[in-house]
This record gives structure tokens, sequence and C-alpha cells, in this order.
């Protein structure tokens, strides 16, 4: 089962930045231990600071594998470019916030792109990854 996990703007600094919020823990050292406990699964990893390459991964990806998971970061709340492109494909996503949405500013509680995914996941912190994978097993 091939999952490709995409991560969007400024998420290239969790465990740098705003600890608080995000932790204090890298994705990469997330992602070594999500691929030692799903060791069945392939997991590949994306990120991009950059609208225009989350759209060109998820079209890449879109039509071949088995699930996506999507942490749009900022373009959750405003790409409606992002929103078509998860229209558009036919591989499930699931969106996953580290924070809770809901619990911070109030521009940060609608999400565009989440009305055209199988679930989405906030406020569980990395741990939402997992139970993103989880939900394609």
């Amino acid at each position: 089962m091939r999952i490709q996990i995409i991560n969007g703007p400024n998420l290239n600094l969790l465990g740098v930045r705003e600890k608080s919020i995000y932790g204090d823990s890298s994705f990469d050292a997330y992602l070594e231990e999500l691929r030692s406990q799903y060791s069945i699964l392939e997991i590949e990893y994306f990120q991009s600071n950059v609208e225009g390459e989350i759209i060109n991964k998820l079209h890449e990806v879109g039509f071949s594998y088995d699930g996506i998971i999507l942490n749009g970061g900022g373009y959750t709340h405003t790409s409606v470019a992002i929103a078509d492109a998860i229209a558009a494909i036919n591989t499930p996503v699931v969106e996953v916030h580290i924070s809770n949405i809901y619990a911070r500013e109030e521009f940060r509680h609608m999400s565009l792109t989440g009305k055209n995914c199988k679930g989405v996941l906030t406020g569980f912190g990395l741990k939402g990854y997992k139970l993103a994978l989880e939900s394609f097993l």
C-alpha cells in the first residue's frame, strides 16, 4: 500500500517554530517512527511552501496511490486551487492539522480543502498522521 504525505508551508520548520503549538519534534524524526511502525506501508513524504508544487504533487500521485495525507498548513484556509485538485483526483485524502484549528484565530476555523477529503483530523499533534494512516488500513 502506497501512502503519500504532503506537508504545506512552514511545516519544514517543525521542531523549531512555535514549539508551544507544534511541539519540539522535527517531522523527519517523526516520519522515521511512522515508517518503522508501519513497515508494511510504503510511506513517501513531500513538503513544499509553494501552492503550485502541492497541486502538482496531488496530480502526480492522485491516480495511483492508495492514500494521501495532507497538511496544507495556511493553504487550508485560502486555497480554492488545492481544494479543486483534491476534488479532481481519485485517491482518498485525509486532511491533518497538528494544532486544533478551531481553538486558534477565527480565520483558521474554515477549511476550504476539508470538504473534498475523506476526513479531517485536527488537534492531535503529530499523532494525527498516525491516525490518518490507520484510516487507510
